[in-house]
């Protein structure tokens, strides 16, 4: 299997390479396949979602629920085609032990955690039927070389001695896979994946992801997707729609609803994300006519288009908006003639040294004002800073005065009351002493009495 996979890689390495950046950003959620296409050198996006999933324990062990944040981190580095990209999750996930009794545990930790890259090896070009004129038949005809996929290749490690005891598989684990993605139409797309993980390690597993996605606007889409999962001791499948919004050509929010399927157990699986994009792509060169336009693509040839073809493009042309700042060639007139002439007829003032010393003057004040406003600005937020602490030094200063205050007053509070107790100690003694000599003097009586 190992040695077929490769021998695939080998292919698709050694065919024609092409790559494309979008303007708008190029998510994978909420789907769980990956397109073939790079996010482009400069760009640096983030997938999140929140996911809940829950379903019914199976016997022995099993993972039948889960809730956390999935992350998925992309940035184009090198070369357009290329892409690194790192998936993981934290989740607090249960474990069951089903048997001939039932026991569960719940664990926080990560669910995942898996660097990888992808390589854009392959990219079809389909005919622009917009440009048939001849016949509506054709240019409304479905073009079956869109059958054909743009493919790339993924490899990737599996990073799982620190991952949750029922996500770890022996450590560092190899995954390798092809991408491809099928663009039927400008609204419809189907991406599949096929992958190979653990390799060498703890239950290898094959699986595969088949998305299909359709645009219904310029801000929404919607996707079904299926996919499954197949090693020597189980197999699992799902069943998602979604659906998409771009709120800006940097930002798009998602959500989805699954159903899960293992052995006879069923569940759901439900998720919101998000997906933001830092664009710092820049293009690498722009090509330029002889006369420093811009060239949008090549040239149309007309000789092949038959007379009512060439008829249609030249009624087009009288109605075509001129651009005034493009260079006009006159008939019978080379463009060397014509810049030669327009260079005889523009008069070119020369600076004078004045002139210059007057730029520069006005130039070093105008640096001297703004280092001068900028001191003043700088100097203004200090005092405003020195006046707020102090003001926070006073108002801390009082909080202690007032502290210390609170706890005097309990202190004398405290003391008052314990000489009070004193004062009504002693007044009792000095009354029971007092009751005491009287009972004596009583007693000294009656026995004088007596006597």
């Amino acid at each position: 299997m190992i040695k077929k996979i490769l021998g695939i890689i080998m292919f698709f390495f050694s065919v024609t390479l092409f790559a494309q950046y979008t303007e708008v950003i190029n998510s994978n959620k909420p789907g769980f396949s990956e397109s073939p296409y790079s996010v482009g050198v400069g760009v640096y996006q983030l997938e999140s979602s929140i996911f809940h999933r829950s379903a019914k324990a199976i016997p022995t062990f099993s993972n039948p629920r889960a809730t956390g944040l999935e992350l998925h981190y992309r940035m184009g580095l090198f070369d357009e085609k290329l892409e690194f990209n790192l998936t993981t999750s934290l989740q607090q996930s249960e474990f069951a032990f089903v048997n001939v009794f039932e026991s569960s545990h719940s664990k926080f930790g990560f669910g995942q955690f898996t660097l990888g890259a992808k390589y854009l090896v392959y990219k079809p070009t389909y005919e622009d039927k917009s440009k048939e004129v001849r016949s509506w038949k054709k240019r409304h005809s479905f073009d079956w070389s869109r059958w054909i996929p743009h493919v790339a290749v993924y490899g990737g490690l599996n990073f799982g001695s620190f991952l949750n005891d029922f996500h770890a598989r022996g450590g560092i684990t190899p995954k390798l896979g092809v991408l491809l993605q099928n663009e039927f139409s400008d609204k419809l797309n189907v991406v599949t994946n096929i992958h190979y993980n653990y390799i060498g390690g703890y239950l290898p597993e094959f699986s595969y992801v088949v998305t299909g996605t359709y645009n219904f606007n310029d801000r929404w889409s919607g996707f079904a997707e299926h996919q499954a999962l197949f090693n020597k001791q189980e197999s699992q499948s799902n069943l998602g729609l979604g659906v998409a919004y771009l709120f800006n050509k940097n930002l798009q929010i998602n959500s989805s609803l699954r159903g899960t399927f293992q052995d006879n157990s069923t569940g759901i699986y439900t998720s919101i994300g998000v997906s933001y994009r830092i664009n710092k792509h820049v293009d690498k060169y722009v090509e330029l006519d002889e006369f420093g336009n811009k060239i949008e693509g090549d040239k149309e040839q007309t000789y092949n288009k038959g007379f009512f073809g060439r008829l249609i493009d030249k009624i087009k042309g009288i109605f075509k908006k001129k651009d005034k700042n493009a260079p006009q060639l006159e008939e019978d007139k080379t463009p060397e003639e014509l810049e030669t002439k327009k260079k005889s007829r523009t008069r070119v003032r020369k600076e004078s040294i004045l002139d210059d010393i007057t730029k520069k003057d006005a130039k070093a004040k105008k640096k001297t004002t703004k280092a001068k406003e900028k001191a003043a600005k700088k100097k203004k937020r200090e005092e405003e800073k020195a006046k707020r602490k102090q003001e926070k030094e006073k108002q801390k200063e009082e909080k202690r005065k007032l502290k210390e205050q609170e706890k005097l007053e309990k202190e004398i509070q405290k003391l008052e009351e314990e000489l009070k107790k004193e004062e009504e100690k002693e007044k009792k003694e000095k009354e029971k002493k007092k009751k005491g000599d009287g009972d004596k003097e009583k007693k000294e009586e009656d026995e004088k009495d007596d006597q």
